[in-house]
């Protein structure tokens, strides 16, 4: 009864519109970085331009921007009383769409396919929020905090396998084309329904309540925002490659390629230059002596190759220090 009580308690004041437009922006941004993106691998731009430097910090603003919003709005949609139908609906999409982008980015790229994206970890950031629902909002900040810092104390190589890598403690990351493992990245998903706990039962957001629809284009795609995230991407691929078949990018030297990836990889890390150097150096001539260098560029390791990858980055690892 309680529970019904508040679904039609949170209808009658209708939907938040400011929440949707926020979520709308980041879904732009996410856009573009995946834009961004496409560029690079279709050999546009330089590689490493996405995945360093302040590309590198626009993706993780975005993807807490994304956690934070998603625990805002767990608090909001249940914080009077948990909506069981609701909320497993709401699960059952976002855990559904997630297996959805595992299976379609395996076959696409098996090599670093998206075992643990942004989707995955709000499903499972979901399922721990449920404990926080009741929490006081500095109790659920501390978490949000302990949940930060955790990873940066707690590592081992007993969690690199992809099995284990979604928790957060491994040593060395994976290779994926979207890694959001739960810890850290808990932090800003908790953060957001602290602030929603302490914010939402003052009515301090009551006046952005809107009964009707939005009306503008950026808060209807946050109002659908699972169904704008699925297509996008394809969209953008789809315009990227056709574009390529009219005006092909400039042949790329796979050598330098690597080389250049390989080092700002490296030194985005915190390590030296001349580490990196030789580090890249020592890999790339190991990579071709066991004609992996090859298949690796074209994303088409298997799992034994890619044990072999690995054994000879962490070999490379000692020599170059």
């Amino acid at each position: 009864m309680e529970t019904e009580t508040a679904a039609i308690d949170t209808r009658r004041k209708g939907r938040m519109g400011g929440l949707d437009t926020l979520r709308g922006l980041a879904l732009i941004a996410m856009a573009s970085y995946h834009f961004t993106w496409n560029l690079e691998y279709f050999g546009y731009l330089e590689p490493g331009t996405a995945t360093t430097g302040l590309w590198k910090l626009y993706a993780r603003a975005i993807a807490s921007s994304f956690l934070f919003l998603a625990g805002f709005s767990l608090f909001l949609a249940h914080g009077k009383a948990i909506n069981w139908p609701s909320f497993g609906k709401r699960f059952a999409m976002v855990a559904g769409s997630a297996l959805l982008i595992t299976i379609a980015t395996y076959v696409a790229f098996p090599d670093s396919f998206i075992f643990f994206g942004i989707l995955h970890s709000i499903a499972a950031a979901s399922l721990v929020g449920l404990l926080f629902l009741r929490a006081p909002p500095l109790v659920t900040l501390l978490f949000a905090a302990f949940a930060f810092a955790l990873p940066q104390y707690v590592q081992s190589d007993f969690f690199n396998s992809k099995w284990l890598a979604w928790v957060g403690f491994s040593t060395m990351p994976p290779r994926s084309n979207d890694y959001v493992p739960l810890l850290p990245w808990l932090a800003p998903f908790l953060a957001g329904l602290a602030v929603s706990q302490f914010v939402t039962p003052r009515s301090w957001l009551d006046r952005f309540r809107n009964p009707s629809s939005p009306r503008n284009l950026i808060a209807t795609a946050g109002r659908h925002s699972l169904a704008f995230y699925l297509i996008h991407q394809p969209a953008l691929i789809g315009l990227v490659y056709a574009v390529s078949l009219v005006a092909p990018p400039p042949p790329v030297d796979q050598v330098e390629l690597y080389k250049s990836s390989c080092e700002k990889s490296c030194v985005q890390q915190a390590n030296g230059q001349e580490l990196c150097q030789r580090f890249c150096g020592c890999t790339l001539e190991k990579l071709q002596a066991e004609s992996l260098f090859d298949i690796m560029m074209e994303g088409k390791l298997s799992a034994e190759q890619q044990t072999k990858v690995s054994d000879v980055a962490q070999q490379c690892t000692v020599e170059a220090q």
